[in-house]
């Protein structure tokens, strides 16, 4: 062979090399030295690797495992990453006996990243007040991204509450000032990863690409400066995250690695959305399977946890995140659905890599039993016991419309209060819950309570003061009103002030009424004084039962002392100190500021009025 024609052999392998790794996809893209786990699995997809066999040379790692699946797509490669592996890359091999190296790929790991916590992954926890948004409805801060070229929804259109709107991360980022001022410290914007769905797929709910951001949000780069500018502005970052179901759309969907990827069914079945199945002791085995098995829509196939294959790409793909962003907390969505071993195993292995990390999770369920099922409780004749640490609190949700909106009785108005947190004794630690007034799935709670301006505030004192880690949805500070259908749409509104060409901006207290004004300033006042108050964000509760119709307890631990009193009735309440003496002689109090108000209220008569329709926050002195 002349040099010329070697010369040309080599240019064209080079190029069929480089057309071949640009083929090829390995999920997690790259990783890092020094975690914890040692093990990584590879999940490799390109036309026919699963013919191939993988070789690399890189001090510290080596080949474990090599697993193919029935689609020849696909390659699975489980490695051995020591702790005395040191950061770098490598080229890794993927050859066959007949044709050689049909592809490369360089796999980098990269260092951790060695902050102690202080400013990565500090944890969710109740000392926060947790601000819940859909960056789509939230603030168009980059224009230039509503329609990218390529994906299945190439419109933008804010007159249908169904479509995308155009928000994005850098809107969320223009406006982290804007939540300090409310005294929010975490922000939650729901799922902002890969929805490329033709339609609806807004809300971020239906992933197709773990890996990647939404190009609409921003990406991947964009997501890790929102982290960081967050943290810089003593904010904490939760992300919602889905294990349950993916859209249709999504790679690996398109072209499964194996035929139970998903859950599939001889004609679509939807879920039954009966919590109970998995723990009634009289349950069908029909009932059980429908119930986790079962699909949510026919856009968003059902994923089978019990493949141990996806079950390690889920956990793994997490993991990534975290280390990658530094995110403070995850919010786990439709918790109730998924393989509940594999949950369990999710928790063993974020708690281990991750003991700071602030986890709940949405467990849409009527009654407290159900609800306490889900996560660390304290029942000793269960066959499961969750390790998950917190919950989306809905029973503390339903108490409250039921507090506010109902006369006083036996079991209705305050007393829905009392015997709620009466049966905080189900708990292992009943502060890891998260509390909301509503959400993106619910009515807004300004028009559940009619709009009352006495009992919102009620509400929001409530949230702010009781036990757990209290959250608001966007629109709470200025008073958001609707009722949300099945599709929830009417709940999920633009942001006034957030996009180009609003008229109104409530951004700014220019922009809000006088009334909103108010309601924001109330809420924010509360924030604030939270923030500083150790008795309210880690201390203790004592309650005592509504004789009147009103409902009084008190946050307190060897610093403070805080007493909250609340009288939802249309009758002033005559309370009787000595009732309360059991936390008021505890150090001897004779008196108190009014954080709201901001006045003093004397003890020394023994007894305390309260007005109708009136709450109070008083921190004994």
């Amino acid at each position: 062979m002349t040099r010329f024609r070697y010369i040309l052999l080599l240019l064209i392998l080079g190029s069929m090399t480089a057309t071949r790794a640009a083929e090829i996809r390995i999920d997690p893209a790259f990783w890092w030295t020094g975690m914890k786990n040692t093990q990584l699995q590879w999940c490799v997809y390109a036309p026919n690797i699963g013919t191939c066999k993988p070789s690399f040379s890189y001090p510290g790692v080596t080949l474990a495992k090599v697993t193919k699946t029935e689609n020849p797509n696909y390659l699975f490669v489980d490695i051995t990453i020591s702790a005395i592996t040191v950061p770098g890359k490598f080229k890794v091999s993927f050859t066959t006996t007949t044709s050689g190296t049909m592809y490369t790929y360089f796999y980098e790991l990269k260092a951790r990243n060695k902050e102690d916590g202080i400013t990565r992954v500090q944890g969710v926890n109740s000392s926060d007040l947790v601000y819940l948004l859909m960056p789509d409805r939230f603030s168009n801060g980059d224009t230039t991204n509503d329609i990218v070229a390529g994906t299945n929804d190439l419109k933008v259109d804010r007159n249908n509450l169904k479509a995308r709107h155009g928000g994005d991360i850098q809107g969320v980022i223009n406006h982290l000032d804007y939540f300090k001022s409310m005294g929010v410290t975490a922000l939650w914007m729901t799922p902002v990863t890969a929805n490329d769905q033709p339609f609806e797929s807004y809300h971020g709910y239906a992933i197709t690409d773990y890996y990647k951001i939404d190009p609409r949000h921003g990406n991947n780069e964009l997501y890790v400066n929102y982290v960081q500018q967050a943290h810089a502005k003593g904010l904490k970052v939760v992300q919602d995250v889905v294990y349950n179901h993916i859209g249709n759309e999504h790679w690996f969907y398109k072209d499964m690695p194996t035929a139970d990827w998903v859950h599939q069914f001889d004609k679509f079945t939807r879920t039954t959305y009966k919590d109970m199945a998995l723990f009634d002791p009289h349950a069908s085995d029909s009932d059980k399977n429908v119930l986790s098995n079962g699909w949510f829509d026919k856009h968003m196939p059902d994923l089978n946890q019990k493949n141990a294959l996806l079950a390690t790409y889920l956990i793994q793909n997490t993991i990534w995140w975290i280390e990658y962003a530094g995110v403070d907390g995850l919010r786990i969505d439709t918790y109730l659905y998924p393989d509940l071993a594999f949950e369990n195993k999710l928790m063993e292995v974020l708690q281990t890599e991750y003991p700071q990390l602030g986890i709940f999770a949405e467990t849409w369920v009527q009654g407290i039993a159900n609800q306490s099922f889900f996560v660390k409780n304290n029942y000793s004749n269960l066959p499961f016991k969750s390790k998950l640490p917190g919950v989306t609190d809905f029973q503390l949700y339903y108490a409250t419309q039921d507090a506010l909106n109902t006369d006083f009785g036996w079991e209705s108005g305050t007393t829905r209060w009392y015997r709620m947190l009466a049966n905080d004794y189900v708990y292992q630690n009943p502060m890891n819950n998260v509390l909301f007034l509503d959400n993106h799935d619910l009515s807004r709670f300004y028009s559940v309570i009619k709009e009352d301006d006495d009992k919102w505030k009620m509400g929001i004192t409530f949230l702010l003061t009781c036990r757990g880690i209290p959250s608001i949805y966007t629109g709470t500070e200025y008073l958001s009103h609707n009722f949300a259908s099945l599709s929830a749409i009417e709940v999920r509104e633009d942001f006034p002030g957030g996009f180009p060409g609003d008229s109104i901006n409530k951004f700014m207290a220019s922009g809000r009424t006088a009334k909103e004004n108010q309601a924001f300033g109330y809420l924010a006042k509360l924030a604030q004084f939270r923030k500083t108050s150790s008795a309210i964000t880690t201390g203790k509760l004592m309650q005592y039962a509504p004789m009147e119709g009103e409902f009084v307890y008190f946050r307190y631990d060897n610093k403070q002392t805080v007493m909250m009193t609340f009288n939802p009735t249309k009758k002033e309440i005559k309370l009787n100190m000595k009732r309360y003496y059991e936390r008021i002689n505890a150090r001897k109090f004779s008196s108190a500021l009014d954080i709201i108000a901001g006045t003093k209220v004397s003890f020394e008569s023994g007894e305390m009025i309260l007005p109708p329709m009136s709450v109070q926050v008083l921190v004994l002195q």
